[in-house]
């Protein structure tokens, strides 16, 4: 009984606190995200983390919790790297390992520019040692942290000091990108991806991630920019009965439906194709830290009779995924 209640709260501070104005992807697709990279794992792994699947997909934005309602004070820069503020030039290489970065720029710098790719290095190095001690709970915490900051490595202003379109008079497209468009057209996804691969060079993957994101900001600024020059003013926010723009539960205004539909058909598919992409790295990371921790049985860690009771409904659940589907997942209710 206290189990459940601490699930109910956990779950309202969740819905509460999740802010979609600088927190990744939102409420929406950190879910999707985690629970569809369960899929992807190979069958050594699938069995055991579906077994806690629902942990998985609700833990997906605890990271947020923390910075939100509890106000950690250590997570804020853990989702982002400005990427601008450690590079004169995009010719510039930024140290792929943090101790090279500390010895590089000062701390000050660092933690201004924020710590993002370092910090899912550093996270993949602590599930590896999960895995390899065969520490169940760690696993299952560490996996679905890991997979969140995987997911804001995949979304664009979450690697520029432009964040939220501030600097060129674009405020609210974070998480008009982020969290509306996915919430809107988001059934229409396809969420297969295919297996887990092993990553030889986990380093060198993450920063790979990191580049990629960056280089899609001047398309996501500059369509969104177009297309407000070109879109009737008074249809671009959602109004009342009397006119006024609207606003969310964030205090953020809310963008008509007709405008998001534009723009998100401008994206030719950027907003699916980085969510693919975040459950496609996710799944991988946790299969290189299993693979690396010498593919640890991880059956062991639950009894039989869980994984019995589960197998029907995973069987099922699994072919429903390769149709791009998912099952058994909330919708968020950000908008």
């Amino acid at each position: 009984m206290k189990q459940k209640l601490l699930s109910a709260a956990l779950l309202i501070l969740i819905m509460v606190f999740t802010s979609s104005h600088s927190a990744g992807w939102g409420f929406w697709a950190h879910q999707r995200i985690n629970r569809a990279a369960v899929f992807a794992l190979p069958e050594q792994m699938r069995s055991f983390f579906y077994n806690h699947i629902d942990y998985i997909t609700e833990e997906s934005v605890i990271p947020d919790v923390r910075k939100y309602a509890v106000s950690d004070k250590a997570e804020s820069n853990r989702h982002y790297i400005d990427l601008e503020m450690l590079r004169s030039s995009p010719a510039q290489t930024i140290p792929q390992s943090f101790r090279e970065a500390q010895s590089t720029y000062h701390d000050t710098l660092i933690q201004a520019a924020g710590l993002l790719p370092w910090y899912i290095d550093t996270m993949t190095t602590k599930l590896t040692n999960a895995f390899r001690e065969k520490k169940k709970q760690e696993i299952l915490f560490l996996a679905a942290d890991l997979a969140h900051y995987t997911g804001d490595a995949h979304m664009p202003l979450h690697t520029t000091i432009n964040h939220d379109g501030q600097l060129t008079s674009q405020k609210g497209i974070h998480s008009f990108w982020e969290s509306y468009l996915p919430e809107k057209f988001g059934t229409d996804y396809n969420l297969h991806t295919g297996d887990a691969i092993y990553i030889t060079d986990i380093r060198k993957e993450i920063w790979r991630i990191i580049e990629s994101s960056h280089q899609l900001v001047d398309t996501l600024l500059r369509t969104e920019k177009n297309l407000r020059s070109q879109f009737p003013a008074n249809q671009v926010f959602q109004t009342d009965s009397a006119g006024k723009i609207m606003k969310n539960k964030y205090n953020q205004t809310v963008f008509s439906l007709a405008y998001a539909k534009r723009f998100h058909e401008s994206l030719n598919g950027m907003v699916e194709r980085q969510l693919r992409l975040s459950i496609m790295a996710t799944a991988n990371l946790w299969y290189t830290a299993w693979v690396n921790a010498g593919k640890p049985d991880l059956g062991s860690l639950d009894p039989a009779a869980l994984t019995k009771r589960n197998r029907k409904y995973y069987k099922s659940e699994f072919n429903l995924w390769k149709k791009g589907q998912l099952f058994g997942i909330q919708t968020g209710n950000e908008f």
